[in-house]
């Protein structure tokens, strides 16, 4: 009877043992369970755009598993892109969706709704910009009177100085179909005088024949390159490059230490003086790439491309408004366009060296007439081959402002390629499209 009594109570605590770790289980699971929160914003309009004067509703979404987060409440600012908010407020976003009237704007430009939400004591963050009338922006700088002197001269300094270039061929690097080496060359130097050296990556297929050449032209920051090896191997000769006078493949840290030391801030140096501010030895230095490419014995003396985002799209444009070998340009969101757009009361380009003011401000009589002479917009006036051109209405970087500014401006044959919500970055599909884009022109296919 004992026995039977004990053997009882033994199943009673192996069952209850079993249930209390499934319950525990069951409850670890549930409370592990978590998920992305989405913050989405959205124009009333499928395009994003409207007229001026018409009133613009943003709705926002806040979701995590793809189901409304239930009692959060969204923090939301209202006002042009980049400038002072004209509207704050905190409100509870209902499952169906908060409707936010934003107004409108009497003249062309961008008005932008960031929103900001907690959810488990975590931020997130969600914008979008409505876009009225962009086509009709205009820009704010000024174009120079003695603007093409000035290239000009800077052009003959350029061809002054022999090319001296030097190759090393990079077998880790190489493909069976490509040839691929590290490259110098010479170079204006930094002070208007003398001469510094240009460093980049030349991919060549192997095979005889002559090829197209596209040159590839570097966004912002300090780091090293690998060339565009993919282009080439479908028979277009490239040239990756970098603007700081350094080779171009040494250890990460080596940049890393550089970006945060002498070259911080490189993008306002000398900005009181056109002859010597940091980007007339970058401006000529992608000119000087294209004699390189150009003097290759490969390349079928005809077809020529620049390529590039961000200051690299502002390159794109540069390069091609200097070099009347450029036969097209394929640019990315591209900076330092109308940079003085703050000075108007509305953004400027990247890298914003007019929004501050008081001891930080960098707007003097002298940086602001500089300028002019490196505003991407000046250039783009110049620009009269055929382009491909791509941006996001939320790139908060390079503001839409700025960039349709210098694409307004474009005689030459332009097409726009627009990712609405993207910031300052590209999706794979537009990455495709202007891959595919500069294949085609290159090579005559489309």
């Amino acid at each position: 009877m004992n026995k039977k009594r004990t053997s009882i109570f033994k199943s009673i605590f192996r069952a209850a043992n079993l249930a209390l770790l499934l319950f525990a289980c069951t409850t670890a699971f549930a409370q592990n369970r978590t998920g992305q929160v989405q913050v989405q914003v959205r124009p009333d309009h499928a395009d994003w755009t409207y007229k001026p004067g018409e009133a613009v509703k943003f709705q926002i979404n806040v979701l995590q598993n793809g189901h409304p987060v239930p009692g959060v409440r969204a923090s939301y600012k209202i006002g042009p892109e980049m400038m002072d908010p004209r509207l704050e407020k905190t409100e509870a976003v209902p499952a169906t969706g908060l409707i936010v009237e934003a107004g409108t704007m009497k003249e062309a430009g961008f008005l932008r709704c960031i929103v900001t939400v907690e959810v488990d004591g975590k931020m997130y963050r969600g914008l979008a910009t409505a876009g009225f009338s962009p086509e009709t922006i205009q820009p704010t700088t000024d174009d120079p009177a003695d603007f093409d002197t000035f290239w000009t001269q800077g052009k003959n300094d350029l061809a002054k100085i022999p090319l001296d270039a030097k190759l090393t061929l990079l077998p880790e690097y190489s493909t069976p179909a490509v040839n691929v080496y590290h490259v110098n060359l010479q170079n204006v130097g930094g002070d208007g005088r003398g001469v510094s050296r240009l460093y980049g990556i030349l991919c060549e297929p192997k095979a005889e024949g002559k090829y197209p050449a596209a040159l590839s032209v570097p966004g912002a920051g300090v780091r090293p390159y690998r060339g565009m090896i993919a282009l080439a191997e479908k028979g277009i000769i490239t040239f990756q490059i970098g603007i700081h006078g350094l080779p171009v493949i040494l250890d990460q840290s080596v940049y890393d230490s550089l970006g945060r030391g002498g070259l911080a801030g490189y993008m306002v140096n000398n900005l009181d003086n056109r002859n010597t501010y940091y980007y007339r030895r970058v401006y000529l230095g992608c000119v000087r790439a294209n004699d390189f490419l150009t003097s290759l014995p490969k390349w079928n003396g005809r077809d020529l491309a620049v390529t590039g985002g961000s200051q690299g799209g502002a390159l794109s444009i540069v390069t091609t408004a200097l070099d009347p070998r450029v036969k097209g340009l394929a640019a990315s969101y591209p900076a330092l366009s109308d940079m003085t757009g703050y000075l108007s009361n509305r953004a400027g380009g990247w890298p914003h060296m007019f929004r501050a003011t008081g001891k930080d401000s960098h707007r003097t009589k002298e940086k602001i007439e500089t300028s002019k002479y490196y505003d991407v917009v000046n250039f783009a006036r110049r620009v009269k081959v055929q382009g491909i051109y791509t941006w996001g209405f939320n790139d908060e970087t390079c503001p839409p402002t700025s960039m349709y500014s210098a694409y307004n401006v474009i005689p030459g044959k332009k097409e726009l390629l627009l990712a609405l919500e993207m910031g300052h970055a590209t999706i794979p599909e537009q990455v495709d499209r202007l891959t595919l884009w500069l294949e085609n022109f290159l090579k005559h296919t489309n």
